[in-house]
């Protein structure tokens, strides 16, 4: 990275990275630094939240306040975190195990508060640091560690999920749209409210090997064929959306935040 894209927010002699060949992180970090450097966030104003898994590595990498935390639980902190101090600019990047499968009940909860912070969630489609394991968004009938002969679940929407649950900010991306992914983090970053950006990047280790994916040009070219922009999207008739997903901004609103709800609670209170 030059310094005009993203280097001030990322540790000196830190490189190369930890990541597999071919894994999204390393995209999805990129395009949320030149996101920081492109909206002028200090680097002492901005605080990332991590918890457990590939995906929670990457606040080694960066140099803002950090907090790197248990598995399923980064949310909660960074709740507390935002209710604490509504100035600063709180960001809680997780894998999809960690996120929304051990984590799924923080989600679904900073949504419904409607949280003031940036929520990222790598979605590798499977727990990617510990073997490979089925999670909540692997697709019904996949292969991973845990379920040699296919999964029998169906895999859930992380974006339907957050929407349902109150987010007011809903984006979806993969490391082949890099430049849509850096704009998605930089409108959920400025967004008043629980904003959610899911970057869909199969686990190139453990899932794509065994799903049809053997090397990361088929990992890219099987997101190229599948994600299809929004706008579009809905212009299809309901039999042609099968295996495609939407991607670019899928919500915007402005429900108020919790910390603006939680000042008029406040003032009610000093009022007797």
């Amino acid at each position: 990275m030059s310094h005009a894209t993203g280097v001030k927010y990322l540790k000196g002699g830190i490189l190369p990275h930890m990541w597999c060949s071919g894994c999204g992180i390393g995209t999805m970090l990129g395009a949320l630094l030149r996101a920081f450097e492109e909206l002028n966030f200090s680097n002492t104003d901005t605080v990332v939240v991590t918890g457990i898994g590939c995906t929670g590595k990457a606040d080694d990498y960066m140099i803002t306040n950090a907090l790197h935390t248990t598995h399923g639980r980064a949310l909660a902190y960074a709740t507390g975190i935002k209710a604490f101090n509504p100035k600063l600019n709180v960001v809680a990047i997780m894998g999809d195990g960690d996120g929304v499968t051990i984590g799924g009940n923080h989600f679904i909860h900073s949504a419904r508060r409607n949280m003031d912070l940036t929520a990222i969630i790598l979605n590798n489609l499977n727990f990617g640091m510990t073997g490979g394991q089925v999670s909540g968004t692997t697709p019904a009938q996949s292969y991973t560690s845990t379920t040699a002969y296919g999964n029998p679940e169906r895999d859930f929407d992380i974006c339907a999920l957050a929407e349902a649950a109150g987010a007011n900010y809903v984006a979806r991306c993969t490391p082949y749209h890099g430049w849509e992914m850096k704009e998605n983090m930089k409108e959920a970053l400025t967004k008043k409210g629980f904003s959610v950006v899911e970057v869909v990047s199969p686990c190139p280790t453990h899932f794509g090997r065994h799903n049809e994916m053997k090397e990361t040009p088929d990992m890219l070219h099987w997101l190229r064929d599948r994600a299809i922009d929004i706008e579009e999207y809905r212009r299809l008739p309901e039999e042609k959306r099968k295996d495609r997903m939407p991607i670019g901004t899928l919500v915007s609103k402005d429900f108020p935040d919790f910390n603006t709800q939680y000042e008029l609670v406040r003032a009610r209170a000093q009022k007797g």
